[in-house]
């Protein structure tokens, strides 16, 4: 009887495990979780099945029982390509949109501050010279044209050097002119008095500061705005780097597998997350090393912007930088028409001479206030370049170590756990292997990405040659020098524009607005005795001359 009993309860205790298998069977076989989850990513509820089926036919997921059919795993492959880019387009947009705004505002100041400096010349100077601007008017509007050319072509289309010199020799022609009514000259007599220009400092300093000032204040604008395009550029042009399918592979395994197997709340764990990130950028993190010194160099050269290289103090005042050079040229045009005379030989006296003429039209009676930096007025879009610059210098330094960094970014908060509770790849379990260190080199080992180190993405590296060529011309404009058109034709004959300073510490010394040059000896005929009798002689036949003329004038006003 005994025995009896205890075969009956052996038999109840079978069929209790039986029933208790089967109901946990039948629970794990349940694919209601699923298809919630495959519907909400806007795929046909009717894919997935009702339970779970045998998975000998999937290719990426583990092939027990499972909620996912091929026809699902495929979809979900491409799922997850799509959600792999997502986070790193998003990513890169926003950098991208950053800079590319950035770049639009620095661009849209630098012209705006050209601008703002024409209109003011023009301003101040018909207000001061009247008729005799105007009539020369046009000088000054090819002056600003070859500016803003340089700004946006650089030495490719203007060698800046050359430009400024003949715009002050034909200014000293106009207005050696101007002082010398009295007398006639050839074009060939014009031409000396130009290529003596620098020989006579007719303007004072004025002219070698100011080439110096721009030089370096144009060289550091147009490349450090030419730096934050490259930037953008090079944003757009990697965030375009499609997954390989070992990547897509991967990252179907680690986001979609547990869905398979009806875990569709399970996460993956952080460390997996870091391994098959770091596999799928491998590439993109290669770029790190240049892009953070091309950022070092942007940060470098903004430094100049805010310091001795600043655009805005060089352009502000220029309009009474050109007056100054004018109000010296009036102020010494009886030494410097002296010193031509010399060299160049006495001219001719003008037979329409009149001295009423010579008056009034040699009359330069303008002064101007000095100029304050504290008076600088709000220019382009409100701002200043200060503000600019340390706005841009902050997402510069945000922007350091994006592309070595990116995985971890992605890997982070509600998308990752950590510890026991988390997808492993193959089961909920804590994730064992090693994590891999950035970049293509590091992926040998990779435990869940098959990354093949011999063939280097080209789209990147072409991008990796683009920044050091960046970091080059940004390092040269730090040092006042462009050599950014040293590929063009023109470098053939072997005139650099802008040769600003030669040494790395250039700049350092922020007052370059008043050194005092060394003193440059006209190179003209030498005066002996002789010449200086006739010299003189010449001064007083011009102020005979003048007297004479002066009183034909009266006479000719009593008559009437």
């Amino acid at each position: 009887m005994a025995m009896k009993s205890t075969v009956a309860l052996s038999v109840l205790y079978i069929l209790a495990v039986i029933f208790v298998s089967a109901k946990a069977e039948s629970k794990t076989k349940s694919c209601n979780d699923v298809k919630e989850a495959y519907s909400s990513k806007g795929f046909n509820v009717n894919d997935v099945p009702n339970k779970g089926v045998h998975g000998a036919h999937l290719k990426v997921c583990p092939q027990g029982y499972s909620c996912c059919t091929l026809e699902m795993e495929e979809k979900l492959s491409q799922q997850s390509r799509s959600d792999l880019k997502e986070p790193v387009n998003r990513l890169s947009s926003s950098m991208q949109s950053t800079f590319t705004q950035r770049h639009r505002h620095f661009d849209q100041f630098f012209r705006e501050l050209l601008d703002n400096a024409e209109g003011s010349l023009h301003d101040m100077f018909v207000r001061t010279y009247g008729q005799m601007y105007m009539k020369n008017a046009e000088l000054f509007k090819r002056f600003f044209q070859q500016l803003r050319r340089y700004y946006a072509q650089g030495g490719a289309a203007v060698n800046l050097d050359s430009m400024l010199a003949e715009f002050w020799a034909e200014l000293l022609e106009r207005m050696f002119q101007l002082v010398n009514v009295q007398y006639e000259f050839t074009d060939g007599y014009m031409e000396c008095v130009s290529r003596h220009t620098e020989q006579l400092r007719p303007f004072g300093d004025v002219p070698r500061k100011l080439r110096l000032q721009l030089t370096r204040a144009f060289i550091a604008a147009r490349t450090f705005t030419r730096g934050l395009a490259v930037m953008a550029e090079v944003v757009n042009k990697v965030s375009t780097v499609s997954a390989s399918p070992s990547c897509v592979r991967a990252a179907m395994k680690m986001m979609y597998c547990p869905y398979c197997s009806g875990q569709v709340a399970l996460k993956p764990c952080q460390n997996y997350c870091l391994n098959v990130l770091r596999g799928c950028l491998a590439n993109q993190a290669d770029l790190d090393f240049e892009w953070n010194n091309f950022l070092d160099a942007m940060l470098s050269l903004a430094d100049r912007l805010e310091g001795p290289f600043n655009f805005e103090s060089v352009m502000d005042p220029i309009d009474v930088k050109i007056s100054d050079a004018i109000m010296n040229m009036q102020e010494n045009s009886m030494q410097v028409s002296q010193k031509v005379f010399q060299g160049c030989g006495q001219p001719k006296p003008s037979k329409a001479f009149r001295a009423s003429r010579s008056i009034k039209e040699t009359g330069f009676t303008g002064r101007f206030r000095p100029y304050s930096p504290d008076a600088r007025p709000t220019t382009a879009a409100g701002t200043s370049l200060d503000r600019l610059v340390t706005d841009v210098k902050k997402k510069l330094k945000h922007a350091k170590k994006f592309w070595s960094t990116l995985p971890d970014t992605v890997c982070a908060g509600e998308k990752v756990a950590i510890g026991d509770e988390c997808w492993n790849g193959t089961a909920k379990s804590r994730y064992e292997s090693v994590v891999m260190n950035s970049g293509l080199a590091n992926q040998m080992a990779n435990p869940d990405v098959e990354v093949d180190i011999s063939k280097p993405d080209v789209v990147i590296r072409r991008q990796i040659v683009v920044l050091k060529e960046m970091t080059t011309w940004l390092k040269a404009a730090h040092s006042g020098n462009d050599i950014s058109f040293e590929n063009e034709e023109e470098a053939a004959s072997g005139e650099e524009s802008g040769s600003g300073c030669d040494t790395p510490n250039c700049g350092a010394d922020t007052d370059i607005y008043f050194s005092t040059p060394t003193p440059i000896k006209p190179n003209l005929k030498p005066v002996v005795k002789s010449d200086r009798t006739s010299a003189a002689l010449a001064v007083r036949a011009n102020l005979l001359l003048a007297l004479l003329g002066l009183l034909l004038v009266l006479l000719e006003t009593h008559w009437r």
